[in-house]
């Protein structure tokens, strides 16, 4: 039976564990703290403690020679040093002490700066201007130097979690500008099926891991506006200061596809329909 081993088993993490499970395959979970390792036993899950950015940490692992191990470990809401202890030294720590066969790191399609509403792919220039999105950028590059393979994660999404929504039903949203600014989203369970199928079927480089529909910002809100009988929410200035950055453009997943992966929720909009566990959750929330 192959290992997978994931360091940061969390909302996405938690859902690929499950599904690398009942594809077959071992898993060992390396998390935060003791009591989180605790609870993955319940799931099938050997749940081992470390913090992966001490690297006396890893190297005490018996975790060495996996067939994977897939970093999708969250800095939390630390900062710049926050994000370069767990992402770059996340990384280095666990390529050179655990040295698994496959290695894929988790980073974020935030790192395509682009703001002209262009199609980006995989050989697309990225270049953040942030510390947080160079520090990323530094981590893909550690990971590719060594064989390696990168998966950039648009915004997620997925049952009790989804910022659109939550700002939309609390009355929190507002029309950045014009409303043209791209939005590009991923729901947590086909990130799962994508981890899948790059550590299955993909060779080293770079994979971007989003829906198939992109989406103007108006367009998305004038549609949740009809689909909840809500109004539109006002129109504003551009907030320079959001998390993953303020950019636009549209990112494309065929390089995905061409693995035969295939989205369940094409559009955020086709998950709005048919996820009750997201729109559940989010309307207790308005």
């Amino acid at each position: 039976m192959p290992l997978l081993v994931i360091a940061g088993v969390g909302f996405a993490g938690l859902a690929t564990a499950r599904l690398f499970l009942g594809a077959g395959w071992e898993v060992a979970g390396i998390t935060q703290s003791a009591d989180s390792a605790g609870r993955l036993a319940a799931e099938g899950i050997r749940g081992i403690p470390c913090d992966i950015s001490q690297r006396s940490a890893v190297d005490a692992l018996d975790l060495r020679g996996a067939d994977a191990l897939i970093h999708c470990a969250s800095s939390g809401r630390g900062g710049a040093d926050a994000c370069r202890a767990v992402f770059l030294g996340g990384c280095r720590n666990l390529l050179e002490a655990l040295t698994p066969r496959r290695f894929l790191f988790t980073s974020s399609t935030s790192v395509y700066a682009q703001t002209d509403g262009s199609i980006v792919d995989e050989t697309s220039p990225a270049e953040p201007p942030g510390e947080t999105g160079r520090i990323l950028r530094a981590s893909e590059d550690l990971v590719l130097q060594n064989g390696g393979i990168i998966a950039r994660l648009a915004g997620i999404y997925g049952p009790g979690r989804s910022v659109l929504l939550r700002k939309f039903l609390s009355g929190e949203a507002v029309i950045e500008s014009d409303g043209t600014r791209i939005v590009n989203q991923v729901h947590r369970d086909d990130i799962a099926t994508a981890l899948l199928a790059i550590i299955e079927r993909g060779s080293p480089g770079v994979f971007n891991v989003c829906d198939n529909t992109p989406l103007p910002q108006r367009e998305l809100y004038a549609w949740l506006a009809r689909h909840f009988a809500r109004p539109l929410p006002p129109a504003g200035p551009i907030n320079p200061n959001r998390k993953r950055g303020w950019t636009s453009k549209r990112v494309s997943n065929s390089k995905l596809r061409a693995l035969g992966w295939q989205p369940r929720w094409p559009s955020f909009f086709d998950a709005v329909l048919g996820d009750p566990e997201l729109t559940a959750v989010a309307q207790t929330q308005g």
